[in-house]
């Protein structure tokens, strides 16, 4: 009777054990998506405000060349 008793519990401490690890193993999956997904957003997000910047940029010298080019000469 006892070996059968030891053979139950050593299958459930192998059981919660292997459940113990599966459940790190995804938080650790979640959180290398988390660190994967902002090394990518990033830059990106710096490359986007780039180009808006260059964007305004470009915009706000078109707009002085015809300002100049309307105002009067001189």
């Amino acid at each position: 009777m006892t070996n059968d008793t030891s053979g139950y519990t050593d299958a459930l401490n192998g059981l919660t054990e292997m459940a113990g690890k599966l459940a790190r193993m995804q938080v650790d999956l979640v959180n290398n998506g988390i660190k994967s997904a902002t090394s990518i957003v990033e830059p990106l997000g710096k490359t986007s405000i780039g180009l808006v910047e260059n964007a305004f940029d470009a915009v706000n010298q078109v707009l002085q060349s015809v300002s100049s080019a309307i105002a009067p000469k001189e």
